[in-house]
């Protein structure tokens, strides 16, 4: 938007009584993330999240309540197929609750992932139109899908209380209890810095935007969601994998505060580190990419 003046050969603005508002510049480093331009236009990031949570349950008939019922009925169906069948879940824990605390954090991790990677390529018609900071759409993607998992935790708190009221299991978490605001963090950035790098490579490499579900489904079965890391024996050939993961930690700590089952809580420093590279890497592949973004998609 211009006041008054005329852009220089340069592209800088001069004027006797004015400035340009916003200046575009073709080539901006990785590190300038401009958080103060994401905060002016916050209504629009409000906005988008808005969008994203209503339009996943519109027109159907039972709505938001699939919010409560996707964990739920994938937590049943693990419960029984891996825990009364394949016992694979703790002892002494009911096994709906064993998976709920896994399935709603791990939901909350894929979510993330497969909207941010998608960002680019779903708001196309609107990104390649107007301007907006381009880190608008993935931290609505990322808004939302929190807001989804929060709602889904309140849920959680609510079944184990029924459980402790009727005496079947004597749910008591701990001082553990504490460290969800921590693990939430972590996950967000782990799955944030995953889906920026997906979503930069997506835009020159379309066969990822196919890959990407199919990828984060097989991750699953290399993380503590249907089993805990206390069922592989030390020396597995599986278990070095599953330390590997940097998901690994967070899962099990989220066992850990919901359930106050025993949990590593030194581990996190890796998921930690992970969580910093990826987003790093994430930021600057995902700026690189808005250079010809245009151009590509």
């Amino acid at each position: 938007m211009k006041k008054e003046g005329a852009m220089t050969p340069e592209g800088g603005a001069h004027a006797a009584e004015g400035h340009w508002d916003v200046v575009i510049e073709p080539s901006t480093p990785w590190w300038r993330l401009n958080l103060g331009e994401i905060w002016r236009y916050r209504d629009l990031l409000a906005e988008m999240v808005k969008r994203d949570l209503t339009a996943i349950y519109k027109q159907t008939i039972l709505g938001p309540i699939w919010v409560l019922l996707q964990p739920l009925i994938t937590s049943l169906m693990f419960a029984v197929i891996f825990g009364l069948m394949a016992r694979m879940a703790l002892p002494g824990i009911p096994p709906v609750l064993f998976y709920m605390s896994a399935v709603m954090p791990w939901s909350f991790f894929a979510g993330v992932i497969n909207k941010t990677a998608a960002t680019l390529i779903t708001n196309a018609p609107l990104m390649t139109k107007v301007y907006f900071p381009r880190l608008i759409p993935p931290l609505s993607s990322m808004a939302s899908s929190a807001f989804t998992f929060l709602v889904q935790l309140a849920f959680f708190f609510v079944f184990a209380a029924v459980y402790r009221i009727s005496g079947s299991y004597a749910w008591a978490p701990g001082i553990a209890l504490l460290t969800l605001p921590l693990l939430i963090i972590l996950e967000m950035l782990l799955a944030l810095g995953t889906g920026l790098i997906v979503a930069a490579l997506t835009t020159k490499y379309k066969d990822l935007n196919f890959l990407i579900g199919f990828a984060v489904q097989l991750l699953m079965y290399m993380s503590p969601v249907i089993f805990p890391l206390a069922k592989v024996a030390p020396d597995s050939p599986v278990r070095p994998l599953l330390e590997a993961n940097p998901i690994t930690p967070v899962i099990e700590g989220f066992r850990g505060a919901l359930l106050g089952t025993a949990m590593d809580w030194s581990t996190l420093w890796y998921s930690a580190i992970c969580a910093s590279v990826l987003l790093l890497a994430g930021l600057a592949l995902f700026q690189r990419a808005e250079r010809s973004y245009a151009d590509v998609v």
